[in-house]
């Protein structure tokens, strides 16, 4: 671990597989949706477009590593947008922000994809599994639902609105820590670990939505949740629920995506991985022991209101430990720095010693038959 954390701001980025899945991912949607008929469209967002908030996220965060410098360096305000540029040329050079810009791409198109081949999933896969990743979830939990479990333990009150605030926390915490990990210097080698790691996370979890198709509880089995609250969640459920049936009613008619899909849980995944690779690589106990807690509670979340099964949470975190491993190789991160022995410096005086020891040590020459 150790090891880990020393080698890696000192490699460069390597953004290969990251490019691979985002490649592989683009095509494979793009035959899909030449099979359905559809377009291939932009997610939007709270936030607004992927392709609008992505990159402004970087900007902001390198504004604010530019501006305070170039605000200490000018010696007057007039002079403050020249310091900009310098500071801009000085931290910024092409060779280090080209691999942000491949970062940010590959991550973009993954994204992209996943949340398309999401939308193409209730026509293509129609058939849904939740009938028996319920019955599994019962068997674990000795005949209850663990949603059910979770409401006698936590409450219905105080605890579903923590939780929601958590679950959405999420929306923000994915493309606010893909900006923090590719501007932060010193950091590259971990960057690219960090998005390649996420880049697989899509695409795996895109795979797991079409081996077993299922909607999750709230859909599945709405009246486990009627005592909840409203909460943020619960209007987001509304949401997803009204554009999968616009989708499935006219899907070449709407700008809609469906993006309800239970198995595997990426919200789980995600954070699991981000955890993860901040425990190998980031030193602040404080900054771990955030990501850890944000994850147990976002697990907790996913099955409090339902949006997954359990089967669905251990998937994710299978999914998570696959893509930080298959990540860290294709990042080079297990490639250990092979050091060449220190050479023992030999004084010249030891030099001539050695060199008289050894000549005391030659045989004798045989004498001459004379």
């Amino acid at each position: 671990m150790d090891e880990v954390a020393a080698r890696g701001p000192r490699e460069r980025p390597a953004y290969g597989m990251a490019v691979a899945v985002a490649v592989v991912s683009g095509v494979v949607a793009g035959v899909c949706a030449l099979v359905l008929g559809l377009p291939l469209r932009d997610p939007d967002g709270f936030l607004g477009p992927t392709y609008v908030r992505l990159p402004l996220i970087a900007a902001l965060l390198l504004a604010a590593d530019v501006l305070p410098r170039a605000v200490r360096r000018a010696r007057s305000p007039r002079a403050v947008p020249e310091q900009i540029r310098a500071v801009a040329r000085e931290r910024w050079p092409w060779r280090r922000l080209r691999p942000v810009l491949i970062g940010l791409a590959a991550f973009y198109v993954t994204y992209v994809a996943y949340r398309n081949l999401k939308n193409y999933l209730p026509l293509l896969r129609p058939d849904l599994v939740d009938a028996e990743l319920a019955e599994t979830d019962r068997w674990i939990t000795g005949g209850v639902a663990p949603a059910e479990v979770l409401h006698e333990l936590l409450g219905t009150g105080v605890s579903a609105h923590v939780l929601s605030w958590v679950y959405l926390a999420f929306l923000v915490f994915v493309p606010a820590s893909l900006g923090l990990a590719l501007v932060l210097r010193g950091r590259a080698g971990h960057a690219s670990w960090y998005v390649t790691a996420l880049c697989l996370n899509w695409a795996l979890g895109t795979a797991s939505y079409y081996v077993l198709p299922s909607r999750g509880p709230i859909y599945a089995q709405p009246a486990l949740f009627w005592d909840l609250p409203e909460t943020g969640v619960s209007r987001l459920q509304d949401s997803l629920l009204t554009s999968r049936w616009i989708v499935l009613g006219d899907p070449d008619g709407t700008d809609r995506l469906n993006s309800i899909a239970a198995f595997a849980s990426l919200h789980t995944s995600i954070i699991f991985t981000a955890a993860l690779i901040a425990q190998l690589v980031v030193a602040s106990v404080a900054i771990r022991t955030v990501l850890w807690s944000f994850f147990g509670l976002t697990a907790l979340a996913t099955i409090y209101f339902g949006w997954h099964y359990l089967l669905d949470d251990v998937a994710g975190l299978a999914i998570a430990v696959v893509s930080v491993v298959l990540a860290a190789w294709g990042t080079g991160q297990f490639r250990g720095r092979r050091q060449p022995l220190p050479v023992p410096e030999v004084s010249a005086v030891a030099a001539g010693r050695e060199r008289r020891r050894r000549s005391s040590r030659r045989p004798e020459a045989a004498p001459s038959p004379s």
